[in-house]
């Protein structure tokens, strides 16, 4: 079974992506897809150098993400090149690290995506696992997690899209506002639901 595990900004999907991970569950996470496919000599780094000239290029080689977050901010059409160059390739990356996993024998591999309805990555997964949250303690938690002012916090969860939405598409949702014991918890009792071995499988 493939699981797709995802919620919202500051809603906890890390903490119970590292539950699943302690109790022997196959990883392949999205964010850690995103850097390895820019690293120095791979094809996207040089589509993207080849896009975007050398100055988003570090001398060490290594991708300049501060350049090039100033160059696609405020021009859409330049985002729009990026996201064509880097979002096959990210995708190419996870569907081999799952097949990789199943091919190792694991009959579970869980794909940790934080934009997983964003990017309409629904049928990557057998089940769609949501970790949601409050509107109330998501906005706390990301004041003190990042810094940032209510304002600030406020249009980086609005960015996203309503976790209503999201725990409306999903098979099970972990509500993740109370303890740390409670959310794994829930974790447990879901993959017991849909009968899934609590140790590696």
């Amino acid at each position: 079974m493939i699981i797709g595990l995802t919620g919202s900004i500051a809603s906890g999907k890390s903490t119970v992506s590292k539950m699943l991970a302690d109790l022997g569950y196959p990883i392949v996470d999205a964010d850690l897809v995103a850097r390895v496919v820019v690293e120095p000599g791979t094809e996207t780094l040089k589509e993207i150098e080849a896009i975007f000239g050398n100055e988003v290029i570090l001398p060490d080689g290594t991708l300049n993400r501060a350049k090039l977050g100033e160059v696609i901010f405020n021009d859409l059409a330049s985002r729009q090149k990026l996201n064509n160059v880097i979002h096959p390739a990210i995708r190419k990356e996870m569907l081999r690290q799952r097949d990789a996993f199943l091919a190792q024998g694991h009959k579970t591999v869980i794909l940790d995506i934080p934009l997983l309805f964003e990017s309409k990555l629904l049928n990557f997964a057998d089940k769609i696992l949501v970790v949601s949250v409050t509107e109330e303690n998501q906005l706390v938690r990301l004041m003190e997690r990042n810094g940032l002012s209510e304002q600030e916090a406020l249009a980086r969860i609005g960015s996203q899209l309503p976790m209503a939405v999201k725990e409306a598409g999903a098979d099970a949702v972990i509500f993740n506002n109370g303890t740390l014991k409670e959310t794994k918890q829930q974790l447990l009792h879901i993959l017991s639901a849909w009968e899934l071995d609590k140790r590696k499988d």
